[in-house]
């Protein structure tokens, strides 16, 4: 199969086929298509910018900017990983960053320092979306399990086998998604490099390095924030949901 360059606007445009297929049953059927339209100049612009911004920074040769970006991203993703928190958001955000920070930049550094071994070590083309998989599976399985933890502290239950139950219930995603890979569907990274034109077997390695490093962001972040939190949730916030 020969290498895909680069996939030209115009056979691109012709993805937007079976799309506009939807739309027209959307609207015939009375629903609300128009939700889906803005959905989809949604995804095309925010596609579009990240695009251009990708490649600007790709360009750069900063090792502060990259460090930056990284950092940023884990703010964000601490904060929205606390999403399903009903109490003392705030409170715990500072031990949510340092979960990340943690559990899923240790991750990112093993991977990136000896798996590939970049060279500079801040190579953006690679650093930034390994990193952004990692913090985005990472912020999930926080999340899950926060809420979770939470939920049975609730029913009071004690704290140690609330964390158990939430360690667990955070890892189902992660563990199905290995369960499933290669048989159920081949992942976006796999599917893209075979697409690219790289041999199946060297795809299968790359897989299976993103695999071993989601799982263990997940594991980690999720542990360090169960362990971080855990006199928040015997303390005040644990009376303040038995009340």
């Amino acid at each position: 199969m020969n290498a895909i360059a680069t996939l030209p606007l115009t056979r691109l445009a012709l993805a937007f086929i079976p799309v506009l297929l939807v739309i027209g049953i959307l609207f015939k059927w009375r629903l609300d298509a128009y939700n889906a339209i803005y959905a989809l100049i949604r995804m095309l612009a925010q596609l579009l910018l990240v695009g251009f911004f990708l490649s600007t920074l790709f360009a750069s040769r900063s090792a502060g900017l990259v460090v930056s970006i990284l950092a940023l991203m884990i703010v964000i993703a601490s904060w929205i990983a606390l999403g399903s928190i009903k109490t003392n958001r705030r409170q715990l955000y500072t031990k949510a960053f340092l979960a990340m920070a943690l559990g899923s930049g240790s991750t990112l550094f093993i991977i990136s320092a000896f798996v590939i071994e970049l060279e500079p070590w801040y190579e953006p083309r690679y650093l930034i979306p390994l990193g952004g998989m990692i913090f985005a599976n990472a912020m999930n399985s926080m999340s899950l399990a926060a809420e979770r933890l939470e939920s049975e502290i609730s029913r009071n239950r004690r704290y140690d086998q609330a964390r158990t139950i939430a360690f667990h219930a955070a890892l189902i995603p992660i563990v199905n998604s290995l369960f499933a890979v290669g048989l159920v569907a081949l992942p976006g990274m796999m599917t893209g490099q075979i697409l690219s034109g790289i041999s199946p077997f060297i795809a299968a390695r790359y897989q299976i390095m993103v695999m071993c490093m989601l799982f263990a962001s997940s594991g980690l972040t999720t542990a360090c924030f169960l362990v971080l939190i855990k006199k928040d949730f015997i303390g005040g916030l644990s009376d303040k949901l038995q009340r």
